[in-house]
């Protein structure tokens, strides 16, 4: 939706994916969108180095948010929750439910 703002596909996908989970790592957002890894890699890279980024480490992962020292992070933030609310409803389900332990053998979807 806002690919054009944004320059590339993949910074919308990774923007939108941290706004939805708060935090994040690359393999994460490109298994969850299933695309290239190198492609979210330096969307990731280049939001840092851009200050849009904050990234911390826990273990040998590197873990990104949105840094709150950023000066239009509201602004952003709100333009992201609007380009979220035009996409369709099963795709915004999928990226707000965040799952966090396995589901239980047998349970039906």
């Amino acid at each position: 939706m806002i690919e054009t703002l944004l320059g590339s596909t993949n910074a919308e996908r990774v923007l939108l994916f941290l706004l939805a989970r708060d935090e994040g790592y690359a393999t994460q957002i490109a298994d969850f969108f299933d695309t290239d890894l190198y492609g979210i890699q330096k969307q990731l890279d280049k939001l840092e180095n851009g200050g849009v980024l904050a990234s911390s480490t826990a273990g040998r992962t590197r873990l990104y948010r949105f840094s709150q020292r950023y000066a239009f992070l509201k602004e952003l933030q709100a333009l992201l929750r609007k380009a979220l609310e035009s996409y369709p409803a099963d795709e915004q389900d999928r990226l707000l439910i965040v799952r966090r332990r396995p589901r239980r053998r047998g349970k039906p979807l």
